[in-house]
């Protein structure tokens, strides 16, 4: 019982410890499919306590044995409890699992060792994930490494969204200190309390580069109210907080921010869109251009703007891979309408690359499209996750459906919309995706790899 499993990772073994030991470690190797939240991470290696949240408010402590520590080589947790709500992860009797490091010319061999009764095959995946995530990761923070970028302070809005949470846990563990910007009274100095109608003057001092991802979810009936919730709360508070970045003291020269690829409008058929591409008609395209449009005070100043225009994240945690997974789990999935609609994807890990290199590459700036190289039709994608999932995908799903939930207007520019869109600038610059095919992004979210 338990598993066994190894790597060798092309980066010095301090760089490997390193990254494990910083805040983030933990919410980057859970798994995405697994019912797991992140409620505490270990302060320490050597005898810290992490905590992960079950389903019912359960808990999965982990203790971390100091006897068996050993600094830059080893560190060792324990299933443990603390209190009744932790009682119940203990039916699976012990779990230790042992984290060992060790130097082969100058590359690092980790070992992962968990003993347990649980069998192998229940634990395969979370491995197979665990250090493709973490080789995936050191890459990144490599060659950022490599263009010159150090440890930075980065202020971020929307850090507690699925995007904003996973950004934030990646920039942690490559040495940055992210600044979270809340709503709420700040608590301790990673926190900063933001009014987006009234920023204040000093918000942004000491701070390098500004992330803005906060806004509403587009999710939902376009009424009266969802579109006015839509517009209000991105395009104002990002141009109230682009002139917060021109005047504080000692403040950003990078501000990025969030858009989409909604710009282009809600159908344009076959023709291929890059960042050049005219903007197209409809509510959530008029939103995005006057969106985009609020980061002018940054523009005007001089700092280097880059506005990047997502596509459909494929997450299991979030967005429209969570509501799809169980449908099509259970063999009732299948393509929308005619199934020729153009999707505009990108896996979740591939986003945060290209925030990050909009922090440290100086030649991106105004528009990048953070969409995978390889868009596909629906019928296409649906096929795709069908078969990551070993199902069948021969249930199409009839257009009335989505204007049943959506409504006329969110159905034809949510459910319905085609873009085929191309990542035109970061393709230029030879930019490394690392889910360039959808099947591949889908199978690292749902534990198929």
């Amino acid at each position: 019982m338990g598993i066994e499993h190894e790597s060798h990772l092309d980066h010095p073994v301090d760089t490997v410890w390193d990254w494990h030991a910083r805040p983030g470690a933990m919410p980057r190797l859970v798994p995405p499919w697994q019912p797991m939240t992140v409620v505490r991470e270990a302060e320490s290696l050597a005898d810290g306590v992490a905590v992960l949240g079950l389903p019912g408010g359960l808990r999965w402590v982990a203790r971390h044995d100091p006897s068996a520590y050993v600094p830059r080589s080893r560190f060792v947790d324990e299933l443990s409890a603390q209190g009744p709500a932790s009682w119940p992860a203990r039916l699976v009797g012990s779990w230790r699992h042992t984290h060992t490091f060790a130097d082969v010319g100058g590359r690092t061999r980790m070992h992962d060792r968990v003993e347990t009764i649980v069998p192998e095959a229940a634990l395969r995946s979370t491995f197979v994930y665990r250090h493709r995530q973490l080789a995936d990761d050191l890459a990144s923070h490599r060659d950022a490494a490599d263009a010159g970028l150090g440890p930075s302070v980065i202020a971020m809005t929307g850090s507690s969204g699925l995007v904003g949470s996973a950004l934030s846990a990646f920039l942690t563990t490559g040495g940055h200190r992210v600044i979270r910007l809340v709503r709420r009274a700040a608590q301790g100095d990673d926190e900063r309390t933001w009014d987006p109608q009234n920023p204040d003057p000093d918000l942004l001092s000491g701070v390098d580069a500004v992330i803005h991802l906060a806004g509403a979810s587009i999710a939902g009936r376009f009424t009266e109210a969802h579109r006015a919730a839509i517009r209000d709360s991105r395009i104002e508070p990002t141009r109230k907080l682009a002139v917060a970045a021109t005047a504080a003291p000692d403040g950003p020269r990078v501000f990025i921010s969030a858009s989409a690829v909604g710009v282009y409008g809600y159908d344009r058929g076959d023709t291929p869109l890059t960042e050049d591409s005219s903007h197209g008609g409809g509510f959530l395209a008029d939103v995005v251009t006057d969106w985009e449009a609020a980061t002018a005070p940054a523009v005007d100043a001089g700092l280097r703007v880059v506005t990047v225009r997502t596509g459909i994240v494929q997450a299991a945690a979030g967005g429209t891979l969570r509501l799809l997974r169980p449908l099509f789990a259970a063999g009732l999935g299948g393509r929308l309408a005619s199934g020729r609609q153009w999707l505009a994807w990108v896996g979740l890990d591939d986003v945060l690359d290209v925030y990050h290199r909009a922090l440290y590459d100086e030649r991106l700036t105004g528009a990048v499209n953070a969409v995978g190289p390889e868009p596909v039709r629906n019928s296409e994608y649906t096929a795709a996750l069908a078969s990551v999932l070993h199902r069948p995908a021969v249930l199409p799903v009839p257009a009335l459906g989505p204007r049943v939930l959506l409504g006329e207007q969110g159905a034809r520019e949510l459910a319905e919309a085609s873009q085929r869109v191309l990542p035109a600038k970061l393709t230029a610059l030879g930019h490394r995706f690392r889910h360039p095919d959808v099947g591949d992004a889908l199978a690292h979210q749902l534990g198929r790899d």
